[in-house]
This record gives C-alpha cells, sequence and structure tokens, in this order.
C-alpha cells in the first residue's frame, strides 16, 4: 500500500490567483486596451471577461512576448470568415484537418492528426455540440488528461492573425476552427504558444488520450515490423515516426523532412500486377511536403501497377495533401524512431473492432524514510511500494506459439507543469514467493528481477513483458533512497489480469522521528508565510528577479540558514526566474513560483543533509555525494567545472550557490533528455538552437 507523507509540504493549492494582464504588465495592458477600447472595467481597475460585443475574452492566456507585436493581430473567426459563416468542424473533424502555421508544434499537430483517426477518441478532447451559432458566447472547452484526470480548458476564440490570415494552425476549410482553437487551448494548459516550440508527440498522445506512451527506434522492432505495427493499430495504438539524425525541418534527398513527426495511420498489403506489397500510410501533420520516393503520390510509378478499385479501397490521393504511402523498407531506411501511445479498454468505443489493454492505475509516494528505498544495491529497496501482479489470461495471438501472458507497465512521476523532471525513475518486476505476500528484505537477497526497466530522467517509464502466468511482484523506485515523490502507476494488460497494492509490512510513521525526514522545515518559511512574502515582495502577483532576491534573503533570515543569505546575488535570481518561466518573459506568475519554491524545498533537504559539520557551507569533497542524493550524476571531468564555477575562494559552495548550481544543472540536463528522445545519449541540434539554450541557460 502507497503511504502519504505528513511531513512534506507539497506546493500549495490555494486561492491566490495572478492574471496574466498582470503577469506581462503594461505590454500586456497596451495590447488589451488596443484591442478591447472602452471596455468597463471593475472597481479595483481589472478589466471584465466580456468585450464591448458582449463575447467572452480570455484575459488568463498566456499571450507571450512574441505576441504582442504590432503585425499580429487577434480577431474572431467571424472577421476572418468573407464569403460564409465560421464553423467549428465541416463535415467531420479529420486529419486533413490539421496545417503547421509558423509555430515549430508538428509533434502536437501529429499526435492530433493520429486522434483524429478515433473520433471516440477526439470527442473526449473536443466535446460536440460546440458551435458559432446555438449558445455562442466567444469561448470553447476542450478536456485533456493531466496525472491521472481529465481537466477542462476554456478559451476565447480571439485568435493570432497576420495580414488577415491564422498566424498558426489552420484547417485547409477556411471558415472551420476547431483545429486552431484546441491548438489554442493546448497552448494556454502549456503556458502559452511560446511553450509548444519543440515537442515530442507521445507527450501530446498522453495529454489527449490518457494513454500509455513508449518510444522505441525502428531497429529494435522484429524482423517483421508489417506485423508488429498492425497488431498495435489493432490494438488501437497512436503511432507517430520521426527521422532524428539532421537539421530540424530540413528534407532529406527522397522528401522526408529530419526531425519532424510524422502520423503512422494504416498498415496495408497491396495488390499489384506483380504481386502484394505491404505498404505503410503517413501523414505530414504540414498538410503537404510528401514522400518523393517509390509509391511517392506524384513521383511513384509503382501506383501503376494498382489496380483503380484497389486504390479506391486504400483511399489514396494523387495530391500533395501531407498523406502518403511507403513501403516498409523504405520506412525502415527513412524513419528512426516510432513513438506510440497504447490504448486501454476505458478509452475505446464500445463495438470497435480494435482489442484494446485492460488497465488498472494506482496512485502511489516515495515517501523518505519510509517508502523510498532507492535501487536493489544499497539495502533498503523492499521499503519502495509493491504492487501485486496476477497473470491468469494468455495472449490471444495464434501467431505467437508461446503460453504467455503480455503486459505494459508505465511509471509516471507526478510533476508540477512547469517543473519538469525531478526524479530518476525505474521498474522491476519479480517472481512472488508467495501470492498476496510481498517481498521481505531477504527474499531480495541474491533475487533478480525477472524484469527490469533501468531508472532514467524522464516524466514517464515503459516496461513491456510477457511472462508465464502466476503470480508477480512490481516494485517502481529512484535513483537514491530517500527521494520524495509522487507517481501514478498504470499497467496493461489482457482481460482477466489483475494488479492490486500490497499492504506493506513494518509500515513508519513520519511522527516517530526524533529528526524530521524534511529538514526544510526549519530552514524556510511555513506555506502560508511564503505566501505572504509573495504577496510583500511581488507586486501585482508577479514575480520578478530582484522580487525573488529580496524575498529569499528575507526566508533565509528567519531559518537555520540565517547568515547565508550574504552569498545571495542578483545573478542566482535572474538564472532562477529565467529557467523556471516557460513563456520567455523573465517573469513568474504565482503558480510558476510555487513550483520553483517546491524545488527550493527539495534542494534545501538535500544540503542539510550534506552538511555535516553545519557550517552551512558545503565543502567541496561533499558536492559530488550532493548532486548524486538529488539523482545526478557528475564525472570528474563535471566537477572540475563545478570546482572551479560554483565554489567561494575557499572551496566551498554557499547555500544560494548550490540552489543556482542544482537549478543549471537540472535545467540543462532536462534540455539534453527532451532532445534525446531515443536514449542515444547525444543530440543533434542547430545553430539557432544551440544558441537559444546555452544563452538561455
Amino acid at each position: 500500500m502507497s503511504v502519504s507523507s505528513e511531513g512534506s509540504i507539497p506546493p500549495a493549492e490555494d486561492d491566490f490567483e495572478s492574471p496574466i494582464d498582470e503577469l506581462l504588465g503594461s505590454q500586456s495592458r497596451r495590447w488589451l486596451s488596443d484591442c478591447f477600447a472602452g471596455q468597463p472595467s471593475d472597481p479595483n481597475g481589472n478589466i471584465n471577461t466580456v468585450g464591448q460585443d458582449g463575447l467572452f475574452v480570455d484575459y488568463n492566456f498566456p499571450i507571450g512576448q512574441s505576441l504582442l507585436s504590432k503585425s499580429i493581430e487577434w480577431k474572431r473567426p467571424m472577421e476572418l470568415c468573407k464569403l460564409s459563416p465560421p464553423q467549428f468542424i465541416v463535415d467531420g473533424a479529420t486529419r486533413m484537418d490539421v496545417c503547421q502555421g509558423n509555430l515549430g508544434d508538428c509533434w502536437f499537430l501529429s499526435a492530433l492528426a493520429s486522434l483524429s483517426m478515433h473520433p471516440s477518441l477526439l470527442e473526449r478532447v473536443v466535446p460536440p455540440g460546440q458551435s458559432f451559432q446555438n449558445g455562442y458566447d466567444g469561448s470553447f472547452y476542450f478536456r485533456f488528461w493531466q496525472y491521472g484526470k481529465w481537466e477542462e480548458v476554456r478559451v476565447d476564440d480571439l485568435l493570432p492573425t497576420k495580414n488577415g490570415q491564422l498566424f498558426y494552425l489552420r484547417s485547409p476549410v477556411q471558415n472551420e476552427f476547431w483545429s486552431c482553437l484546441l491548438e489554442k487551448a493546448y497552448a494556454k494548459l502549456k503556458g502559452g504558444y511560446q511553450a509548444l516550440e519543440l515537442g515530442f508527440p507521445h507527450e501530446a498522445m498522453a495529454d489527449m488520450t490518457g494513454g500509455v506512451t513508449e518510444v522505441l527506434t525502428v531497429a529494435s522492432f522484429s524482423k517483421n515490423l508489417a506485423r508488429s505495427l498492425q497488431y498495435l493499430l489493432d490494438k488501437g495504438a497512436l503511432i507517430n515516426c520521426a527521422n532524428c539524425q539532421g537539421p530540424l525541418e530540413q528534407k532529406n534527398e527522397q522528401g522526408i523532412l529530419f526531425r519532424h513527426a510524422y502520423s503512422l495511420t494504416a498498415v496495408e498489403k497491396v495488390e499489384t500486377s506483380t504481386g502484394p506489397v505491404t505498404l505503410v500510410r503517413l501523414h505530414n501533420p504540414w498538410g503537404g511536403t510528401e514522400w518523393e520516393g517509390p509509391w511517392s503520390d506524384l513521383k511513384g510509378p509503382e501506383w501503376n501497377t494498382v489496380s483503380k478499385d484497389e486504390q479506391r479501397r486504400l483511399g489514396r490521393v494523387n495530391k500533395e495533401d501531407g498523406e502518403f504511402w511507403m513501403s516498409v523498407s523504405d520506412f525502415c531506411k527513412n524513419l528512426e524512431v516510432i513513438e506510440l501511445c497504447h490504448m486501454s479498454d476505458t478509452l475505446s468505443k464500445p463495438g470497435t473492432t480494435s482489442r484494446p489493454w485492460h488497465c488498472q492505475m494506482h496512485q502511489g509516494n516515495w515517501v523518505p524514510n519510509v517508502s523510498a528505498g532507492g535501487p536493489i544495491n544499497l539495502g533498503y529497496f523492499y521499503q519502495n511500494p509493491q504492487f501485486f501482479l496476477t497473470l491468469l489470461e494468455e495472449d490471444d495471438d495464434p501467431a505467437d506459439p508461446e503460453k504467455t501472458c503480455s503486459f505494459l507497465v508505465a511509471l509516471m512521476q507526478k510533476t508540477l507543469r512547469s517543473s519538469g523532471l525531478h526524479l530518476s525513475i525505474g521498474i522491476d518486476v519479480y517472481q512472488a514467493r508467495s501470492p498476496g505476500t510481498p517481498l521481505s528484505p531477504q527474499d531480495l537477497i541474491g533475487f533478480p528481477p525477472l524484469l527490469s526497466m533501468p531508472h532514467v530522467m524522464r516524466r514517464e517509464v515503459m516496461l513491456r513483458g510477457a511472462l508465464a502466468p502466476g503470480h508477480y511482484v512490481i516494485i517502481p523506485y529512484t535513483a537514491l533512497p530517500n527521494q520524495e515523490g509522487a507517481f501514478i502507476l498504470r499497467v496493461l494488460t489482457e482481460k482477466g489480469n489483475d494488479v492490486t497494492p500490497a499492504d506493506m509490512p513494518e509500515t513508519i510513521n513520519i511522527s516517530t522521528f526524533k529528526e524530521s525526514p524534511f529538514p526544510h522545515l526549519k530552514a524556510l518559511p511555513s506555506p502560508n508565510s511564503t505566501r505572504q512574502l509573495f504577496k510583500k515582495h511581488c507586486s501585482k502577483g508577479i514575480c520578478k528577479p530582484l522580487d525573488l532576491y529580496h524575498l529569499l534573503k528575507e526566508a533565509i533570515e528567519g531559518g537555520v540558514l540565517a547568515g547565508s543569505e550574504r552569498h545571495l546575488v542578483l545573478e542566482h535570481c535572474k538564472s532562477m526566474v529565467v529557467l523556471m518561466d516557460s513563456q520567455g518573459l523573465a517573469l513568474l506568475d504565482w503558480s510558476g513560483f510555487k513550483t520553483l519554491w517546491y524545488k527550493i524545498q527539495i534542494w534545501t533537504d538535500v544540503f542539510l543533509r550534506h552538511d555535516k559539520n553545519g557550517s552551512k557551507q558545503l565543502e567541496y569533497v561533499e558536492v559530488e555525494s550532493a548532486l548524486k542524493s538529488a539523482g545526478i550524476h557528475a564525472d570528474s571531468f563535471v566537477m572540475q567545472f563545478v570546482g572551479m564555477r560554483y565554489t567561494e575562494p575557499d572551496m566551498t559552495i554557499s547555500y544560494p550557490g548550490f540552489l543556482f548550481l542544482m537549478m543549471k544543472l537540472e535545467s540543462m540536463i532536462q534540455k539534453f533528455h527532451a532532445y534525446d528522445m531515443a536514449g542515444r545519449g547525444t543530440i543533434s541540434i542547430s545553430f539557432r538552437e544551440w544558441l537559444h539554450l546555452t544563452m538561455f541557460n
């Protein structure tokens, strides 16, 4: 059974709000007044959420610096449609309604194109019945899955335009707007349009389905790739793919764009005059720029060997519309990474031909000194949460001669949206000693796991397995013991199999510890005091670097680290604010500040645990072990740079300096893993991206 922490202080959910027009300051005010001059305000001077025309205006939408340009005009669809009235959806929502604009969010659009192949899934994200006619008030609603629950996002229909044209996502049907409004809602969820620049389809697929995502290389599949892909499609999986080798969105010799996401929507055996050929169908969210090799729409003579009836069966269209076919062998040569989103029966529509997985979800916590045992080699592994996995239902696959039960285990750490990844997490699966009995320390001595997903620093890790019918134990763990975090464990199996949390013996109550497992409680203000400090130092609910400097100084002065504030400099605070701000404004609202404060609490715990002599400074020899306990492994070469760049003249690191170091290291590590989605250990970035990463960080 998972154990929740009574002593930890997660980011507080309270009623202190920070409107985005305050976040953007005078520039936002000017933009709002230009767009809605004369609009009435409340007694505090805040603009109401209804415009002069009586339509909803979403002042909580994070506009972003780039969209405050005079060349960008925000218009409603009714202002853009000259010949016919605007429509939310025209002739059904399809993958062809998704054409990329001036935003590097092909990762989101590729996932959206895949989603549109499944109307029942799309309706969960895009609630039906919305229109520009009946009940229209200037707003639209969408839903996204966030850490185990569906969140509703409401946006207005004011869209950024340039020269009378939509600036971002658009439909080829000029009076259709569901896809661009969905893009705006997703941008609001993530922190603004700028937050959608450069990402990966599996993240968007998880957010729009609640499915379990997985990233694989094409080379990791079996020789019969077509059969594997067809099996995944039959299971209802959403599939995206990309070539990650070349410069961003530049074409190779046969038209495939590097580091650009495509949707894989079908696998078909095609009858030709010379015999059957297996093809895969891909979709480019740009709505153009297609494959130019064999079987291409415009340059593929191979189609001359296929009858018209067969082409109609495939739905083949001989034009540059972003959708194309290619052979399996060419797919293997030109695409490198496959991103999957596995569907469960809770997401499928009754009567569908697909056979999705049966999903069971459990919430859990790693609590220091209670249920955070770390990896197997440190001796506390048995303290981690344990889950019983009972496999009885064998796979219904006549092509598989082995009598096994396939399953997927997904472990997602629950982090705040803008905070990124805190922990390195992994999964082990063991044979149960007896049904319903947790594994003891003695059980785990010399008892290797049957299956293992080594710990990595990702939001979600996944283990794919196939075992004989029987009883097993799943153990989710962190890279080091006593690391605090919450998680969601999802297990996908065939129906008839079961997963239940174990009642762990020797459960320890945190209150029995003489020394608090959360040292930051004595070093930092309480949640209520922190909120008061934020209101005191951050004018109008906006935290700028100088505000954070004054806030941190006062916060440190009142705790066991008093005196350390003399080492705090404005440069530390500039970096913390910039690295936490997803909009590129060097500002934090209350939500962003809460996430930063949660990080500071975690790093304060690490600092105090490793300050063995209570000097309020870490000796250089203590820094490496402190970084390790925070989940960061630095080799001797990196540690030399740490010594030269982050230490004081006496080769110690102050408390503020340690916070600064942790912020920089965590940010750069997260950036690397975001680009290295295939886990190769190397990344390829453009000159512009390199400047952005190094200058911004």
